[in-house]
C-alpha cells in the first residue's frame, strides 16, 4: 500500500473543523472537478457517498463509505469499488501553531490531515472509459500536478469558509513510501 498524507492548520476550534469535514454533501461547492456529491444513509458509519467527478473529457463516481467517526477527532472512510483505498480525516488541538498575531483568548489553532492508504495496482485500466488513443498512464501524469493545485486550491477556500476570512495557507503534503 502506498499512503499520502496532507495536512494545513485552520485557526478553529477541533469541533468547528470535525463538523465541516463530516458534511461530505458540502465539498462539491468547494472544487471545479466535483460536480456533486449524494448520500446513501444518515451520514454515520456505513453512510456510503457517490462523489461524482469531471475533467477533461472524463467522468467518474467514486462510491464511498464512512467506516467510523470519532467526534471530534477521525472521520475514517473507506472506497467501495475500482479501488483499493481508505484513509482518514485527523482533526487535532494545535494551539503551538497559533500565529502572535493572533489572541489566544479569542483564536483556537486545529491541525487537518487527510490520510490516504491506496493500492495502486488495484485500479485497472478499464476503471475509466478512456478515448481510443488515450492510455490511463497519460492520464496519470497529466492528472497529478492538477490533483496538488487543486487540492491548495480547495483548501484555502474551505479555510476562508471556516475562519470567516481569506489568508495565505500552508498546505504540507507528506508522501510515504510503499509499505508491504
Amino acid at each position: 500500500m502506498d499512503s499520502v498524507e496532507v495536512s494545513t492548520v485552520v485557526y478553529v476550534s477541533p469541533e468547528e473543523a470535525y463538523e465541516f469535514l463530516v458534511d461530505f454533501e458540502g465539498y462539491a461547492s468547494y472544487s471545479k472537478h466535483l460536480e456533486r456529491v449524494e448520500r446513501h444513509g444518515e451520514g454515520g458509519p456505513g453512510t456510503e457517498y457517490d462523489i461524482h467527478l469531471q475533467w477533461w473529457k472524463l467522468n467518474y463516481v467514486v462510491r464511498s463509505e464512512v467506516t467510523d467517526l470519532d467526534p471530534p477527532e477521525r472521520v475514517s472512510w473507506r472506497i467501495v469499488k475500482d479501488l483499493d483505498a481508505h484513509g482518514e480525516w485527523v482533526v487535532e488541538p494545535a494551539p503551538e501553531e497559533l500565529p502572535e498575531d493572533r489572541e489566544a483568548s479569542e483564536d483556537t489553532a486545529t491541525r487537518v490531515r487527510l490520510v490516504i492508504n491506496f493500492d495502486a495496482d488495484s485500479a485497472s485500466s478499464d476503471l475509466l472509459d478512456l478515448p481510443r488513443l488515450v492510455s490511463l498512464g497519460w492520464v496519470v501524469s497529466k492528472v497529478k500536478p492538477l490533483v496538488l493545485e487543486e487540492a491548495e486550491r480547495v483548501v484555502a477556500r474551505i479555510v476562508a469558509d471556516l475562519e470567516g476570512e481569506h489568508r495565505d495557507v500552508e498546505l504540507t503534503l507528506h508522501d510515504q513510501p510503499e509499505t508491504d
